[in-house]
């Protein structure tokens, strides 16, 4: 199942014998920033240690449009005041972002993709900055809170239905590793009836199939994934209609040494943000099968373009299954 599989498997055996102690490390992210985490999941941490989150008023929903395009405005759940005072213009497409474990709405994932979109056209980019309860040293401490997030992000859209004439068509939710999982559950308080859903490197730490907050396909009515470190930080099988694996889905090109997968993990909201300015820029090849991808047989021949990412999304396109896509190995990633 992957190299994390490994050594989470390791770690559960030497905690059962009391072999070994859990202490906390050190790391680094793709952009150098440090993070001390607590590397054993299942691990109890002293509860002084642990971040004080409630969902309900520890979530950040920040407005950008066009006319503030830096500066946020809040929106709440259940005012609709905060909705009908803001800059939100029921005319434009709707697109939440929601980050991952250690992040928060001010992180490289969130403004990256949030400048994209407002650079190519008017949107009304919502962020989903729940960065209180991510930013533990803590796993599964942020794992838990892939459901209270969600449920909390979809009584946002609640209140954006009822106070405004939107449609759920309009709204994309796109989600960094936590926050893909995130993204499901939004996607399915509100009956798999939203446009889409982007997973951007889905967790798989502590996520198996069949796990009721896990992505799946039936959360929206068009999910796509994009997998830049299976079976280490991301999820290892595919979960979407259509799922991307770029260079094959576990490293990544121009990362270098990338033991713990900081690098790679990233490269999928990289590739997204910059998919999302170049929608031709990472072009696919189908895959007959998951093993297939796995032993690099995908075949290289295609009758039409398909492409990962991208604004708008693969919806209404009837796209499904397996895709192999190449990148560069620095910026401009894409090759289209």
């Amino acid at each position: 199942m992957g190299l994390f599989y490994t050594i989470l498997l390791s770690l559960t055996l030497a905690l059962a014998a009391n072999t070994i102690s859990v202490g906390y490390n050190f790391v680094r992210d793709v952009n150098g920033k440090p993070h001390m985490i607590n590397p054993n999941p299942y691990s109890v941490i002293d509860a002084h240690l642990e971040p004080r989150f409630t969902a309900e008023a520890d979530i950040f929903f920040r407005l950008y449009t066009r006319k503030n395009p830096e500066r946020d405005q809040l929106l709440k759940p259940n005012e609709t005041s905060s909705i009908l005072g803001s800059n939100f213009n029921p005319a434009h497409p709707i697109r939440f972002l929601i980050h991952g474990w250690n992040q928060n709405g001010e992180s490289d994932t969130i403004i990256n993709i949030r400048d994209s979109y407002l650079s190519v056209g008017e949107f009304n980019v919502i962020t989903v900055d729940w960065g209180l309860g991510a930013k533990t040293i803590n796993y599964i401490t942020a794992r838990n809170l892939v459901g209270p997030v969600g449920n909390v992000t979809s009584r946002l859209i609640d209140t954006l239905l009822q106070s405004t004439d939107i449609l759920r068509k309009q709204i994309y939710v796109i989600g960094h590793s936590l926050g893909a999982h995130i993204a499901g559950v939004v996607g399915k308080h509100q009956h798999g009836q939203l446009n889409t859903i982007v997973g951007l490197d889905p967790a798989g730490p502590l996520f198996s199939v069949g796990n009721s907050d896990i992505l799946m396909r039936a959360d929206a009515q068009y999910v796509e994934t994009l997998c830049t470190n299976a079976g280490l930080l991301g999820f290892y099988k595919p979960l979407g209609d259509a799922n991307f694996y770029p260079n094959g889905g576990h490293s990544q090109p121009g990362c270098g040494v990338d033991l713990i997968g900081w690098c790679a993990h990233a490269r999928s909201w990289i590739y997204f943000a910059e998919s999302v300015t170049n929608s031709l820029g990472f072009q696919a090849t189908k895959c007959v099968s998951f093993e297939a991808l796995m032993a690099g047989k995908c075949d290289s021949g295609r009758s039409a373009i398909i492409r990962m990412g991208g604004e708008p999304s693969n919806h209404g396109q009837q796209l499904e299954g397996i895709f192999l896509v190449q990148t560069n190995s620095q910026a401009p990633f894409g090759k289209g």
